[in-house]
């Protein structure tokens, strides 16, 4: 194999034990989303992989539920959390890292290009000086190709751009984590028109994801129940992905997926959640510094996106 990184990534998943490595997954509604969480029983150590924060438009509140069952769940397993993952700075909901790591510990991690998110966003936001640009919001940066652990699990980082520059996949034993490059095979891929997305670079990322072993398990960041499908899912392998995902399966070529994708990012519509959820997720779930009276505030940029 040519790529050194994916040839690590496959030799930890050819090496892994499958029931060696427990995922539980948590299925947020309100905003398709799916939280993981990765367990090492040898071990009793654990990782959290794309909180959700629960947040009302209408009325700016916030609330957690959602991170309140993942606490509930890890505190009954008797697990320790070692790392809170995300996958990329999501567009769709707010992250519940701040709050999960101030109740159960672990480290944040993202992948460096944040960095590259942050200055975006910060244009787009007129964000001041006090925002700082440099990932510092975060524990841990990953680049291309860090090995890390959960426990006695062995996992690599993977830098997969395209939906986001900074979108990365947490291989971890026998499985993915490949946040939103994907979706279930008969849902497709990800949009690929936010600042900084690239179908072309889309499509590369996905090709280095399909070329490990076809059991690797796939586990994704959401779910929108494709036409004909009454159940929500989350977990696919890379046999199904090559050989049915509907916009990406083997033998579709770069130009004609780029040809699709940008003509059905034309016809979507902006996350419901875009605004809010990028301020506070470029700041690894923290709010915005509160003004003088002790309110943290969320902008709304007119006519900019």
């Amino acid at each position: 194999m040519s790529d050194p990184v994916i040839a690590a990534a496959a030799e930890i998943v050819q090496q892994a034990d499958p029931a060696a490595v427990q995922v539980r997954s948590f299925f947020d509604e309100a905003t398709f989303t799916v939280t993981h969480v990765l367990s090492d029983p040898a071990s009793g150590k654990a990782a959290i992989i794309d909180s959700v924060l629960d947040f009302d438009p209408a009325s700016g509140r916030t609330s957690t539920s959602s991170a309140d069952a993942l606490i509930a769940y890890i505190r009954e397993q008797d697990l320790e959390v070692e790392w809170l993952l995300e996958t990329h700075a999501h567009a769709d909901h707010l992250s519940a890292a701040p709050y999960l790591q101030e109740q159960l510990g672990g480290k944040l991690a993202i992948g460096r290009h944040i960095l590259t998110v942050q200055e975006t966003f910060g244009k787009i936001f007129n964000e001041g000086t006090r925002f700082a640009r440099d990932g510092s919001q975060f524990d841990h940066l990953f680049d291309e190709g860090d090995r890390f652990s959960v426990g006695s699990i062995p996992a690599i980082a993977l830098h997969v751009p395209g939906h986001t520059p900074a979108d990365m996949a947490y291989v971890i034993g026998d499985t993915v984590f490949i946040g939103d490059t994907l979706f279930m095979p008969d849902y497709g891929s990800a949009r690929a028109d936010f600042p900084g997305g690239d179908a072309h670079v889309l499509y590369r990322s996905v090709r280095r994801l399909l070329s490990l072993p076809e059991s690797t398990r796939l586990f994704l960041c959401h779910d929108y129940k494709a036409p004909g499908r009454n159940t929500y899912a989350w977990e696919t392998t890379v046999a199904e992905q090559r050989s049915g995902n509907v916009h990406l399966h083997d033998g579709i070529s770069e130009d004609d997926f780029v040809a699709m994708r940008k003509a059905r990012d034309a016809t979507l519509d902006m996350p419901r959640l875009i605004l809010p959820s990028i301020q506070v997720n470029m700041r690894g779930g923290h709010f915005p510094e509160p003004e003088e009276n002790g309110v943290s505030y969320l902008k709304l940029p007119l006519n900019r996106l």
